[in-house]
C-alpha cells in the first residue's frame, strides 16, 4: 500500500501538477505533499518531473526551468542563484554496466551556489558542479566541475574560467509557467 500511495504521488506530480500554470500550487505541492526543500524566491517551471518523493533540495533565488528531469532516486541538492535551462537532465542514479545482475547505483548530485546550466545538457550520478561554474548547452558532465568552471562538449571539457565576482540575485518566473 505504501508504494502505490508513493508511486501515486509521483504520478500526479508529474502528469496533473507539472502541468498546473501556477506557480503557487505547483510549489505549494512540491513542498508539502512532496517533502522538497524549496527556497525562497525560487521557480520551477512546467513540465519538470521527478523521479522520487524527497531527496530534492533547492536553495534562494534559484530556477529550473520547463522540461527538465531531475531524477531524485538519490539526492539532488542545488544552491542559490543556480539557473538551470530548459530540458536539462539531472541524473543521480544509474546501472552497472558490469554487474551480472544489472546493480542500481544511486549517487547525490550537487550544484553549488551561482551555477549556470544551458539548455539539454545532462549531469550524470555523483557529480559536484563547483561554485559559479558554467556547463555549456547541450554538454555531458560526467566528472565534478571545478569553481567558476566553463566546461561544455560531449564528454565535457574545460574551456576557461569564469569571472570570479559574482553578486547577481535571479528572479525568474513567467505568469502561466
Amino acid at each position: 500500500m505504501r508504494r502505490l500511495i508513493a508511486e501515486l504521488r509521483i504520478y500526479i506530480c508529474n502528469r496533473w501538477v507539472a502541468a498546473i500554470p501556477s506557480h503557487t500550487l505547483r510549489q505549494f505541492y512540491y513542498r508539502n505533499i512532496m517533502k522538497y526543500g524549496i527556497g525562497h524566491n525560487t521557480a520551477i517551471l512546467m513540465d519538470c518531473t521527478f523521479d522520487c518523493t524527497q531527496h530534492f533540495s533547492i536553495g534562494n533565488n534559484s530556477v529550473v526551468n520547463t522540461k527538465c528531469r531531475l531524477d531524485n532516486k538519490s539526492s539532488i541538492t542545488i544552491g542559490n542563484n543556480v539557473s538551470i535551462s530548459q530540458e536539462v537532465m539531472i541524473l543521480s542514479a544509474d546501472h552497472d554496466p558490469d554487474s551480472a545482475t544489472f546493480t542500481s547505483r544511486n549517487l547525490p548530485v550537487v550544484i553549488e551556489d551561482y551555477v549556470f546550466i544551458g539548455s539539454r545538457a545532462i549531469i550524470m550520478p555523483g557529480v559536484t558542479i563547483g561554485y559559479g561554474a558554467v556547463i555549456a548547452a547541450g554538454a555531458l558532465v560526467k566528472e565534478n566541475v571545478e569553481a567558476y568552471a566553463i566546461v561544455g562538449g560531449v564528454p565535457a571539457k574545460f574551456i576557461r574560467k569564469r569571472n570570479t565576482e559574482l553578486s547577481y540575485q535571479l528572479s525568474y518566473r513567467r505568469l502561466f509557467q
